[in-house]
């Protein structure tokens, strides 16, 4: 994929942010209970717009609390925010934190029509407040997040940390740090409203820094965030040598993510770039409806190890198969956001920390920073390994939220290499 450079122009930034709490109970989703209506806020939700322009190139990066929408919804909102600045969907990148503490777009249409207001006056501002800067990549490295499969070693600890300043007086204007981690310290038995550590992240970074703070989730799809907060043990924080249960969970993931960007941070050396990219390419993928013998020993283990009901779920693996229907497919956009020597990756699924992993390996940079939650989310991406273990990530889940995401099982088992080499091989670096 090519990318223009611009030699003559400065790089512009206007940001702004926007409360997206909902003020009344709302459905949250995120967790398999049979009541998810809320209970009131734990912290505020957030919707931050960061409009960025070089020479007659536009494009906006939107960070939301939320889960991740569907793709439908995902869609209709960059749509809106394309038609405000007049560029196409493909310069609107949606990075979402996937709390599980939001409420469920799909069900709430009320709340996502509030959401989308929110957003479309967030980049009005952030269009507005236009002003040249300088900016710099780094990365730190922090103990942040811990893999949720018993055994398993492999982690992004990477936290990448964009560092934008005032081009005259080098006053910060923005601080963009992406990290890998569920966001859901909250589990299960948590009823309120929040933004998970995300929120506290901002607040203390924010404060620290001087400037708005921006998160982005990276490929966590098997990363627990190591610190949690519940009277449970849930099954992804089960082992007390590896988790740690704290009252205050938060916040402690934000004091590490602030202790380990600090030092990076104060280090940055903002400068001029000629390079600024977002646009994206598409790529088909396929999964297997399973034969009804083994739709049923799904569900029993779902039932079994989850208490999941997967009554419906089953119930539409008979009709596609009672059609004739073998398979589905699914296009996956892969989005680009690329701005001097750095660059976000993202595909709207629950891909592997894996997948950042081999990524950037293949594409010999640790400033390619491939993650999921990017413009939706629908539904979990294992690796080969984690495919041929099953569970909750490759099979469970999807009795749950087939519904949303219109699949009833994983992409095949060779996806992963297929993705990460389409990701890597599309990505942004010739110049025209």
């Amino acid at each position: 994929m090519y990318i223009e450079k611009h030699l003559s122009s400065s790089l512009l930034l206007g940001v702004a942010q926007n409360d997206i709490t909902p003020r009344y109970p709302a459905e949250l989703v995120g967790f398999y209970r049979p009541n998810n209506l809320s209970h009131g806020t734990h912290s505020p939700l957030a919707l931050q717009a960061a409009v960025w322009r070089l020479g007659n190139f536009l494009c906006c990066l939107l960070a939301i609390d939320h889960i991740g929408f569907c793709l439908e919804d995902a869609n209709i909102l960059r749509d809106k925010i394309a038609g405000i600045l007049g560029i196409s969907a493909r310069q609107v990148m949606l990075c979402f934190s996937h709390t599980h503490s939001a409420p469920n777009d799909s069900t709430e249409p009320e709340y996502f029509r509030f959401l989308c207001g929110q957003a479309e006056d967030a980049v009005r501002q952030a269009a507005s407040s236009l002003a040249p800067v300088k900016i710099a990549w780094g990365n730190a490295f922090g103990d942040i997040g811990v893999n949720r499969r018993a055994g398993a070693q492999s982690l992004d600890r990477r936290i990448g940390i964009l560092k934008a300043v005032d081009a005259y007086s080098g006053e910060p204007r923005l601080a963009l740090l992406r990290v890998t981690a569920h966001a859901n310290t909250l589990k299960a038995d948590n009823l309120l409203v929040s933004s998970d550590y995300f929120g506290a992240a901002r607040e203390e970074l924010s404060r620290n820094f001087s400037c708005p703070v921006m998160l982005t989730q990276g490929a966590s799809g098997n990363v627990a965030p190591k610190y949690f907060q519940s009277q449970l043990t849930p099954p992804d924080a089960d082992d007390p040598t590896r988790f740690v249960r704290s009252e205050s969970a938060c916040a402690d993931m934000a004091h590490e993510i602030w202790d380990a960007a600090s030092p990076v941070w104060e280090k940055l050396r903002p400068a001029d770039t000629n390079t600024l990219f977002m646009d994206s390419v598409s790529t088909v993928f396929y999964a297997d409806v399973p034969s009804e013998t083994r739709a049923l020993e799904i569900a029993e283990e779902a039932r079994r190890e989850s208490g999941i009901d997967g009554t419906s779920w089953l119930a539409e693996v008979r009709r596609l198969l009672h059609q004739g229907i073998t398979f589905q497919q699914c296009q996956i956009e892969i989005q680009y956001f690329q701005l001097g020597d750095g660059c976000l990756c993202g595909v709207p699924n629950e891909i592997m920390c894996e997948f950042a992993l081999r990524a950037s390996h293949l594409a010999q940079d640790d400033l390619f920073y491939f993650g999921g939650y990017t413009n939706g989310c629908t539904g979990y991406f294992p690796t080969e390994e984690e495919f041929d273990l099953g569970g909750y990530e490759v099979y469970w889940s999807w009795l749950i939220y087939y519904p949303y995401h219109k699949l009833l099982s994983p992409l095949r088992r060779d996806s992963c290499k297929q993705l990460i080499e389409a990701a890597v091989r599309n990505r942004p670096g010739q110049v025209l």
